[in-house]
């Protein structure tokens, strides 16, 4: 008869093989996205290397207003608006006393003009009375103007005062991340933490940039070109 102090050979706890499975396999698949995000970065490099924002802007303020009146509107439509718009209203002081109506008819082509009249007013007011006239050079700050979302203020931060601030993730980079296989996820700020855990701090703001150059000019939505893409040997092609 066996003592009852025999040891018994014990199999593994329900649950715990697969969990660990779950684990190696998500920590490849990080490290397989990490190799293609270095390359993607690298691929873009030299093929995009004067990449910048396609805004007219000659300061921290213009490029504040041209970047709210990009929303749902192309950049060079933007650009044929704004001349106008800082002509008669150079900086936040002067538009911050213009009325509604003026400042409607004059952004009226880029879309949701009211809802963008009124931000850009009220932005303007809030910096006179926060910052003196002068765009803050922090997230926090920008993010608390009206009509300025994160991506806005990545925008200003990165092109503007040259802070990495994060990746902003516009229709092109949202597409492109998905497409690539930098990311599975169909929210713009969860793509950007995605992209920002792949990618080193000081290449966020240029791969914006170039991702959607690219984006514009090779892999565009419904016809990319997939053989003139430069990131076809690492690209997943997910959805073409």
């Amino acid at each position: 008869m066996q003592s009852s102090n025999t040891s018994r050979k014990r199999g593994p706890v329900p649950g715990t093989v697969m969990h660990d499975r779950r684990d190696v396999t998500a920590t490849l698949l990080r490290v397989r996205r990490q190799e293609r995000a270095e390359a993607v970065v690298d691929l873009l490099a030299a093929e995009y290397p004067d990449a910048s924002c396609e805004l007219d802007y000659n300061n921290a303020w213009e490029l504040l207003v041209a970047t709210v009146l990009s929303a749902q509107c192309t950049d060079a439509r933007v650009n044929l608006v704004t001349p106008h718009l800082f002509g008669r209203w150079p900086g936040p002081e002067d538009l911050a006393d213009a009325e509604l109506g003026e400042i409607e008819a004059v952004i009226r082509s880029t879309g949701f003009f009211r809802n963008k009249a009124r931000a850009l007013r009220g932005a303007a007011r809030q910096l006179i009375a926060d910052y003196r006239g002068t765009v803050p050079a922090d997230l926090e700050g920008l993010v608390a103007l009206p009509g300025v979302g994160r991506k806005t203020a990545k925008v200003v931060l990165g092109e503007a005062f040259g802070i990495p601030a994060g990746v902003t993730v516009d229709t092109h980079v949202k597409r492109l991340s998905r497409r690539i296989g930098l990311s599975t996820n169909s929210d713009p700020e969860k793509i950007a933490a995605d992209l920002e855990r792949i990618v080193p701090t000081s290449h966020w703001i240029e791969l914006s940039l170039r991702l959607i150059l690219h984006g514009r000019r090779v892999c565009t939505a419904r016809t990319p070109r997939c053989g003139d893409c430069v990131l076809a040997s690492v690209c997943r092609q997910i959805g073409v």
